[in-house]
């Protein structure tokens, strides 16, 4: 279990100096904030498929129905696209709902209604109807679930105007901001890394609120800025503890709100460093590191002292075969040996290689880092 002094960032200053200290799960923070946005506004309700299961969509509706009722927390069939526009016109009429879906890749199917309805909504009528919708949609890989379960869709929803998408990578900002996505008057597409749920950090109890299109500077440095979102911002993390030895000084940015982009808090470290690592959890091709890198070619090119680099999935679908995929998912090691490579430094580039190749042929990787059950 990793030491909580070795993870300041994962828990922001302010909150560490004025909140008091409790640490749960990246589940249970999720579960809080739908229980306490619930409890304060009766026009809140959830609906997914398995939202009242005995395992709680991985323990994040426990207990909900039961505390509010079959007509707040509900089933619903496996038919995609109809609900969407169902919760779409409740959300229009004035509730707020919040749509779960078990897989991202499951939600495919409610495009449709997402796209041509959800989104456009508050455009089309002139911002007198607003669709406060949050759609709660889990993703990312694990356990050999192969190409159609384990995909990291959020560039396609990046894509889309009307729609803010979220990736938290921590049970705080996890909570504060689905707190902010539940009360904001129009869709979120909130992405949860199926890896993150058994991380456990410091969460207050009071309801709080992370502000979307603000990206979090977790460690501050001089030479190379990553920036980097969901679970591959523990990932980038443990890439700079590796890498302590090597007297490099890391800036981490971890995006949050991916729409609407804090460019802002972007383009102020790379100025600041001149070199840019973006480490993304999706494929490489048009993906949403593609849009980074865009902006900070458009608005900092000067300032770059080399080309950036992506750290990303390659454009092939998502392996079964822990054989494949250990090769196919990056690794904290991978986003080193980048770090490495941009700043020239070749003391301990070989031994880290060897250990990484070492690693991926050992067993299976596609299953939770143990040192990710936080704290965090």
């Amino acid at each position: 279990m990793l030491n909580q002094a070795l993870f300041p960032f994962l828990t922001p200053m302010k909150a560490q100096q004025f909140m008091p200290k409790r640490e749960i799960k990246f589940s249970q923070a999720i579960l809080e904030a739908q229980d306490q946005l619930m409890t304060l506004d009766p026009n809140v309700y959830i609906i997914g498929l398995g939202a009242p299961d005995p395992k709680g969509l991985f323990g994040t509706t426990l207990g909900l129905q039961e505390k509010h009722g079959k007509d707040r927390v509900l089933d619903m069939p496996i038919s995609e696209n109809a609900m969407t526009g169902i919760v779409t016109g409740s959300a229009i009429m004035g509730l707020r709902p919040i749509m779960t879906h078990q897989r991202v890749d499951f939600f495919l199917l409610g495009l449709d209604q997402l796209i041509n309805n959800s989104a456009k909504w508050h455009y089309m009528f002139g911002g007198q109807n607003n669709v406060p919708i949050v759609f709660r949609l889990f993703m990312g890989r694990g356990w050999g679930q192969g190409p159609q379960h384990s995909q990291s869709l959020q560039s396609i929803f990046s894509h889309i105007p009307g729609l803010k998408v979220v990736t938290p990578s921590t049970c705080y900002n996890a909570k504060g901001l689905l707190i902010s996505a539940i009360e904001d008057n129009n869709p979120v597409v909130f992405l949860e890394h199926r890896w993150l749920h058994s991380v456990h950090g410091e969460v207050p109890e009071k309801v709080y609120r992370v502000p979307l299109g603000k990206a979090n500077l977790v460690s501050k440095g001089n030479d190379i800025t990553i920036v980097s979102n969901s679970h591959m911002t523990l990932e980038s993390w443990k890439a700079i503890k590796l890498l302590e030895k090597e007297n490099i000084s890391i800036e981490l940015i971890d995006l949050q709100t991916l729409i609407p982009l804090d460019k802002e808090t972007i383009l102020q470290s790379v100025k600041k460093t001149g070199h840019v690592i973006v480490v993304d959890p999706d494929w490489k091709t048009c993906g949403f590191s593609s849009e980074v890198l865009s902006v900070i070619t458009e608005e900092a090119f000067d300032y770059l002292k080399k080309p950036p680099i992506r750290v990303t999935y390659p454009d092939h679908p998502c392996p079964t075969s822990w054989v494949l995929s250990n090769h196919y998912y990056p690794t904290s090691k991978d986003i080193a040996l980048t770090v490495l490579k941009m700043m020239n430094k070749k003391t301990h580039l070989n031994s880290l290689t060897k250990d990484l190749l070492e690693q991926k042929a050992q067993g299976p990787l596609d299953i939770p880092d143990s040192s990710f059950t936080g704290p965090f």
